[in-house]
């Protein structure tokens, strides 16, 4: 989920504006999308970066932890479509490529018993820079676009925010969570993305 939204997007955005003029389609779906979002869905983000401490109630229920989870969804649907799917799907004789119950309960079991249910979102009250609004990043970047996430950075915007862009690709599946959704396809496109850099 690259944060590479255009300043005009942004401000559009948060004043209930009118698209900008001059889009093209891929952004104006991006622009739509993220519109919806921050209409309906960021709302988690916000509590986390401002009132952390509230959702101690996680920290002392496996079902509230797990329902904050579930919850959070992967930007396609609320809850999530891969992870309420899997919920409903026994783990045995499922394909290696989509999510389980086990899959599911072996990751809030890990926030369970490390208790980091709280400290996970630790990044969002420390994080002082505008919600995905970055700007002439100096580093190499690489961007992979993921269907379901919640908004699919158009390369323009990419090149626009990451003036070192180094990879740009789009990927046939897999969501916000998509490093435990997609692990196999997450890492090949974290080696191409770096791949321009080894010496």
């Amino acid at each position: 989920m690259p944060g590479a939204i255009p300043p005009d997007v942004s401000k559009a955005i948060a004043t209930g504006g009118p698209a900008p003029a001059g889009l093209s389609d891929e952004e104006r779906q991006a622009f739509e999308k993220l519109k919806d979002f921050f209409t309906k869905g960021a709302y988690y983000a916000y509590e986390m970066a401002t009132r952390p401490q509230t959702l101690y109630g996680i920290a002392d229920s496996p079902v509230g932890l797990a329902s904050w989870l579930i919850d959070l969804g992967d930007g396609d649907a609320k809850p999530a479509a891969a992870i309420s799917a899997a919920v409903r799907t026994p783990t045995k004789g499922q394909s290696k490529d989509r999510l389980t119950q086990d899959d599911v309960l072996d990751n809030v079991t890990l926030y369970w018993l490390t208790n980091t249910g709280i400290s996970s979102g630790r990044l969002y009250w420390e994080n002082k820079f505008p919600f995905l609004d970055f700007k002439n990043v100096s580093i190499p970047v690489a961007v992979s676009i993921f269907p379901g996430e919640l908004y699919q950075a158009p390369r323009s915007w990419a090149e626009r925010a990451y003036p070192k862009l180094i990879h740009y690709n789009k990927v046939a599946k897999g969501g916000h969570y998509a490093a435990w959704e997609q692990p196999k396809l997450f890492s090949e496109e974290v080696r191409a993305g770096f791949r321009s850099l080894r010496a």
